[in-house]
């Protein structure tokens, strides 16, 4: 369980560390952290017991209107404001003190998708958070995407973090084109993050869409697994809800063992971070749920 984390949203929350997390793990990813004093408490505990953190960026909430920047917007007015606050989020780390192992982004943002994108179970914030092909020529996805690598690229070094970019809804520009794997070969600082309940929400809602085939593609680059289940028949239920042995697939739940599978037979190192509702459990469930991934993951 070396690689496990468990995630630490909107604040450091005690009962939630101490009922999730185990000596054995690897650490935490934080996100939105709503008072300041919690922030310091995540660097002081992390710092203090050995722990690793990621961030899911930003760390702290309420510093813009959206969570996520839009650094693909075909507006370039956006795509300046996008990379500012990514530079000011990461200057506060730095004078804070805080050292995460790396910092997560969604990509792409905006979600280009397609025309008949079935929206009725895929969450956004707020309509500029996605755009459509038929609006969002391929030359400008490769060509913002590219700049924001060597970005990235960049100030990984200048802030000592790993950039990765958590898949959003994917278009038929990642799905059926090369040049992602291309960037990933070319600016090999910036790597990936598989997230399961997504890929399998996707894969039931877009005929066109293979979430094995993005997984034996990207799997390669991927550092961490944002690890959940969701139940998708008809419509989506039980978002979040922990990876447990019992669910079926048959009963429209993601194949959970066959996704970690493809993955650590190609990367034993990726982190498996834990997205799940825990509470939704038992203690003896949450167990279950750390033994079985563990023991698909030493097998």
């Amino acid at each position: 369980m070396k690689n496990f984390m468990i995630g630490m949203y909107g604040k450091f929350d005690e009962i939630k560390f101490k009922r999730d997390y185990r000596d054995d793990f690897y650490g935490i990813e934080a996100c939105l952290f709503e008072d300041e004093k919690d922030i310091e408490k995540l660097i002081n505990e992390t710092d203090r017991n050995g722990i690793k953190f990621g961030i899911h960026f930003p760390l702290r909430a309420g510093i813009s209107n959206l969570r996520d920047p839009q650094f693909l917007s075909l507006d370039e007015d956006i795509r300046r404001k996008s990379y500012k606050h990514i530079e000011e989020e990461l200057d506060y780390l730095k004078y804070k003190g805080a050292k995460p192992e790396y910092i997560l982004f969604h990509y792409p943002k905006p979600v280009i998708l397609k025309n008949d994108f079935n929206m009725t179970n895929w969450r956004f914030a707020d309509k500029s958070e996605y755009t459509y092909e038929a609006d969002y020529p391929i030359k400008e996805f490769e060509k913002y995407s590219e700049n924001l690598f060597a970005w990235l690229s960049e100030k990984s070094i200048e802030y000592n973090f790993i950039p990765v970019l958590e898949f959003d809804a994917l278009n038929r520009y990642v799905c059926e084109e090369g040049f992602l794997e291309t960037l990933l070969e070319k600016y090999k600082a910036v790597k990936l993050c598989l997230d399961t309940g997504r890929l399998h929400l996707q894969s039931k809602i877009d005929s066109d869409f293979n979430e094995r085939d993005i997984i034996n593609r990207f799997a390669r680059y991927t550092e961490v697994v944002h690890l959940w289940n969701v139940k998708v028949s008809g419509n989506l239920e039980n978002s979040h809800f922990p990876a447990l042995p019992s669910l079926k697939l048959e009963d429209g739940w993601a194949p959970i063992e066959n996704y970690l599978r493809v993955i650590t037979k190609v990367n034993e190192n990726v982190k498996i971070m834990f997205e799940h509702k825990s509470d939704l459990i038992s203690d003896e469930e949450l167990d279950n749920c750390y033994s079985w991934i563990s023991s698909i993951i030493e097998n």
